[in-house]
């Protein structure tokens, strides 16, 4: 548990981290290390009950014992840059809990779901030594595909009145979700919801798997099928808590398995990697576009080749200078 003067500290440091330009270095939590918590991705349509969700497996994971850490990603206000719904005006029970800490990021333009800091706040969060890290996204639809390079399992929230479930397996988020959670499983209409979604993922479980067998048989391997698992389905109700046990104890059982069988390591290298990626190519955009000579751009505007060669042609100054 951190004491107040760690809390403090916490929330300065993602106060600063969000001040960040893209070149500089994130800000780090002494003597901690990253990699120690579980990240649990909560994602979703809006009005599905994400939140409430979130609030139930708080509560789970504090009656465990466990720490928990909370980044609440927010749509910008137009206005201020800021988020519309700050932390002091959720989860209001957990303020007085040492052993959780809930962080509101403003989305601040993006468009995958995530704030631009928020895999760096779960590090620094993770650094100062909560167990769990809940990352509940913005709830903007099947963009919110960021979450996947952010999180060690994603839990998808859907609800029995989101429509027609064929139209809902085609948005982008449902390829990635390792859990799938129908809220509301008190609404009319939720049984066969659940059937439908529970048909869709065994269809698309022997697509895969099929796929799989093939390349395995042209490349000489042994059956993947086996590593090909149909994700779970759980049926909740955030109000009332129902099945929320069933829901954190699913969580607990794809963890160990992930663990067990190196996928969970897997994830997070395939994850770091991209994340590395991403940086670099942020800092050779901001380069180039500091050393982008507005002169020779002039120039070959003015010209009559094609737009592709002359912007190789800028490209290959730029870079034919720096070497």
């Amino acid at each position: 548990m951190l004491n107040s003067k760690d809390r403090l500290r916490l929330s300065r440091l993602l106060s600063q981290l969000e001040r960040l330009r893209p070149d500089e270095p994130a800000p780090q939590f002494d003597g901690g290390r990253v990699g120690a918590a579980m990240r649990l991705g909560i994602t979703g349509p809006l009005g599905a009950g994400k939140s409430s969700l979130i609030d139930q497996i708080i509560r789970r994971y504090r009656k465990q014992g466990l720490s928990v850490g909370v980044i609440a990603v927010d749509p910008s206000s137009p206005f201020t840059g800021g988020a519309l719904l700050g932390d002091r005006v959720r989860m209001n029970e957990f303020t007085s809990d040492d052993g959780v800490f809930i962080r509101s990021l403003a989305t601040r333009g993006m468009s995958g779901g995530l704030a631009a800091t928020a895999i760096d706040a779960a590090d620094i969060i993770d650094q100062a030594g909560f167990e769990r890290i809940i990352i509940e996204t913005v709830g903007v639809g099947q963009v919110e595909v960021d979450i996947a390079g952010a999180c060690d399992i994603i839990a998808l929230v859907l609800e029995p009145a989101s429509g027609d479930i064929i139209q809902t397996m085609k948005a982008g988020l449902m390829e990635i979700a390792d859990i799938f959670v129908v809220n509301k499983k008190d609404l009319s209409g939720a049984d066969r919801f659940i059937s439908e979604l529970e048909m869709m993922l065994e269809m698309k479980h022997g697509i895969l798997t099929a796929k799989a067998d093939e390349i395995a048989h042209h490349r000489n391997l042994s059956s993947l099928s086996s590593k090909r698992n149909i994700p779970n389905v759980v049926a909740t109700n955030a109000r009332s808590g129902e099945g929320i046990d069933e829901l954190c104890a699913k969580i607990e059982e794809w963890l160990k398995a992930a663990r067990e069988s190196g996928a969970l390591t897997q994830r997070r290298l395939q994850q770091r990697g991209e994340r590395i990626r991403k940086a670099a190519e942020e800092m050779l955009l901001k380069r180039f576009r500091r050393d982008l000579p507005a002169v020779e751009i002039e120039r070959l505007a003015a010209d009559s080749m094609p737009v592709r060669e002359a912007a190789r042609e800028l490209v290959d100054r730029i870079t034919n200078n720096k070497n």
